[in-house]
């Protein structure tokens, strides 16, 4: 398949049947709340593009690509189960309309929707994600992060652990990295910066790794399954309209936001740094072009 033949509303239409995988996967875990995420939020994100697009032009058109419901599931994927519909609301809006309409609508963007409207809902309600931890037991980032001077084989008998990575996150990353090799089997998602994210957070977390001392800050395996990695190197970091043309600039750009993810869980204020990596590696995306593209 040539995904240069396919429009954007087929595109996203097969983006939306790979995530199907980490939703089954998301929901067998963490439950129902998962579904009434995707259903609060699409209802909300749809509407939301409506209203906007037909009080701009009386037409709805522009909300036929299908890029919005997209949009809002990589955000109810990404939130606690349950979230506070409200909340779910606001991420919403500020995926759809800040993000994308205000910037001219799809393909003017410079941020990726979903994660501005997910790292909107982090800063502006904190209270409610760390609520999620609370319920649930410390998530496997924040107890490797948090754990005074303990050994890794000592922490990880906690339930938030797994095999190799967070309890149940790690068979929601093992979903959504088959969704995303389909992606790129059909070559709707660029398989250079997948490679490049997940190279990049392995390398930084194998040189903070000691084999499990109190200073070991987790494995690559640890990392790759665990909090949504799969994902942002799959169906975020690939978006085509917020990261590099150029071939040499996709590979920075991917290793900038891998290792941007291993800094932000290892030194930062959140336990899981994949909003704020990519946003920056958005950010710089438009110099990295012009840096590699320049004779």
């Amino acid at each position: 398949m040539d995904a240069s033949t396919l429009d954007t509303r087929d595109i996203m239409l097969r983006t939306g049947v790979a995530l199907v995988p980490a939703f089954a996967a998301a929901t067998y875990w963490f439950g129902p709340g998962v579904l009434v995420n995707l259903a609060v939020t699409l209802g909300a994100g749809v509407a939301l593009e409506a209203g906007w697009v037909w009080a701009r032009f009386r037409t709805f058109d522009a909300v036929k690509d299908a890029s919005t419901p997209v949009t809002c599931a990589l955000i109810a994927i990404a939130v606690p189960p349950s979230l506070h519909p409200g909340i779910l609301v606001f991420a919403a809006a500020m995926a759809v309309i800040l993000a994308k309409q205000i910037y001219g609508g799809i393909g003017k963007n410079v941020f990726n929707p979903a994660m501005v409207g997910y790292a909107a809902a982090l800063v502006a309600f904190p209270a409610h994600f760390a609520d999620w931890d609370m319920l649930t037991g410390a998530t496997a980032l924040d107890a490797l992060r948090f754990r005074e001077g303990a050994t890794v084989a000592e922490v990880w008998g906690q339930p938030a652990f797994g095999l190799v990575g967070a309890h149940g996150f790690e068979v929601v990353n093992a979903a959504a990295l088959a969704g995303g090799l389909y992606l790129c089997a059909v070559r709707i998602a660029n398989w250079r910066m997948p490679v490049a994210v997940l190279a990049s957070l392995g390398a930084c977390a194998a040189l903070g790794y000691d084999n499990g001392s109190s200073a070991s800050l987790g494995s690559p395996m640890f990392h790759w399954f665990s909090g949504g990695t799969m994902l942002a190197a799959f169906f975020i970091a690939t978006d085509p309209v917020t990261s590099p043309s150029s071939v040499r600039a996709q590979w920075i750009f991917g290793i900038a936001i891998g290792a941007l993810i291993y800094c932000i869980r290892s030194f930062g204020a959140y336990p899981d740094g994949i909003a704020f990596a990519v946003l920056l590696a958005n950010l710089a995306a438009p110099a990295l072009d012009k840096a590699m593209l320049r004779p």
